[in-house]
């Protein structure tokens, strides 16, 4: 552990250019001063992951991996829904968040599959853990319900998320009736005061336009509690000029929107024995320049879904600027501040003087260098302390 006081020289902020000395007393940033030293040491803020699934995570071994399609993977983990007691759902959500905090992650919002009317057993236990990691990993609840099963059990899911402090979330992929079920949904959280999260239009088809319904709610009632957007990857296969329109009245209407650039990447455009032409991300560049909210977050992690992780964002962030051919340090806020407002993440501060010492500590003179070598050593602080 490193004590109360100390100072980090050659340190350079995010994606800033100018190299400065850290000191740390009491727990905060105290000081920071311009540095003789060259950069050897880039600091981030802590990580907010907007997008995860605590219910599924770490299944694979019982689901096999190798999905060839979402709904292959629904189905797959549909079965594996027998094995899931409050026991085994509190030991892999609880491994999740151990190795999220080990990383830097302070604010995580994860997805509870909720596909009956009745209160699913992993809502209790993830409730649960949310209290017991308060202060260390803040935890949001989302719940999940097929837009379908909202139509009928609506009112009874939203009256319970609303009880727990909840955000109120549906699965969308070109459904009959979807527009007036969409505008349910809306209804449904304008009475209960519920945020929105919509996993929406997650494929290839460009049929799928669930996302322009949530927009034209979004706009129609202008004020109101906060919707997010998650995958929206048939926008990637979408003509540009209808795709820049929706963006410009996604940006008006503030609907946010979350790309999980390691899941849909693995899981679109799969077929055995031929490498993927599409990938399947959301057209993130475009959404950012038209003025939409957008940021990365890590989806599903050792599950059938994408087999693969370990709960570091930053990782996630460093295939994101890969795959989507991002320029780092714009991108950064995208896993910190700009997340950790979509999740509640007050732990995730700013590097100002005053501010806690809640930050990652990475062994690299910056961004670039950092994303180029995995192995760059980190160091996560929390509260002017270096985790062991």
């Amino acid at each position: 552990m490193m004590g109360p006081d100390a100072q980090l020289t050659g340190v350079r902020l995010g994606g800033a250019d100018d190299v400065v000395d850290l000191r740390l007393s009491g727990g905060k940033i105290a000081a920071l001063t311009p540095s003789a030293a060259p950069a050897a040491t880039l600091i981030l803020p802590l990580m907010a992951d907007a997008h995860v699934h605590l219910d599924k995570t770490f299944t694979t071994r019982r689901t096999g991996a190798g999905a060839v399609s979402l709904f292959d993977a629904i189905e797959r983990m549909q079965a594996d829904k027998s094995n899931w007691t409050a026991d085994d759902l509190y030991a892999r959500a609880s491994l999740a968040m151990e190795k999220a905090y080990r990383h830097g992650v302070a604010a995580m919002r994860t997805h509870v599959d909720w596909n009956t009317a009745e209160v699913p057993v992993a809502w209790g236990v993830m409730d649960d853990l949310a209290r017991e990691w308060r202060g260390r990993v803040d935890l949001q609840l989302a719940s999940l319900s097929p837009i379908d099963l909202l139509a009928e059990s609506g009112e009874q899911i939203a009256a319970h998320v609303r009880k727990t402090g909840g955000v109120f979330g549906a699965f969308i992929y070109r459904n009959d009736g979807l527009a007036d079920k969409v505008a349910d949904v809306f209804a449904l959280s304008d009475a209960h005061d519920l945020p929105l999260d919509f996993h929406v239009d997650e494929g290839l088809e460009s049929e799928a336009q669930g996302f322009d319904l949530i927009v034209d709610q979004a706009a129609q009632r202008r004020d109101g509690p906060s919707v997010l957007c998650g995958h929206a990857c048939s926008l990637s296969v979408r003509p540009q000029d209808e795709v820049k329109a929706v963006l410009e009245r996604a940006a008006a209407a503030q609907v946010g929107l979350v790309v999980l650039p390691t899941t849909n990447s693995y899981l679109q455009d799969n077929a055995p024995d031929r490498t993927p032409r599409l990938r399947g991300i959301a057209p993130m560049k475009e959404a950012a320049l038209a003025g939409v909210d957008v940021i990365i977050a890590s989806d599903n992690v050792c599950d059938v879904f994408f087999p693969y992780g370990d709960y570091d964002l930053f990782d996630v962030y460093r295939g994101g600027v890969h795959l989507a051919q991002l320029e780092p340090a714009a991108w950064i806020d995208a896993i910190t501040q700009g997340a950790a407002r979509w999740c509640d993440g007050a732990a995730v501060t700013p590097l100002t003087v005053g501010a806690p010492a809640n930050f990652i500590a990475v062994q690299a003179s910056d961004l670039h260098d950092a994303i180029s070598r995995p192995s760059a050593v980190r160091h996560i602080y929390r509260n002017g302390e270096i985790l062991a």
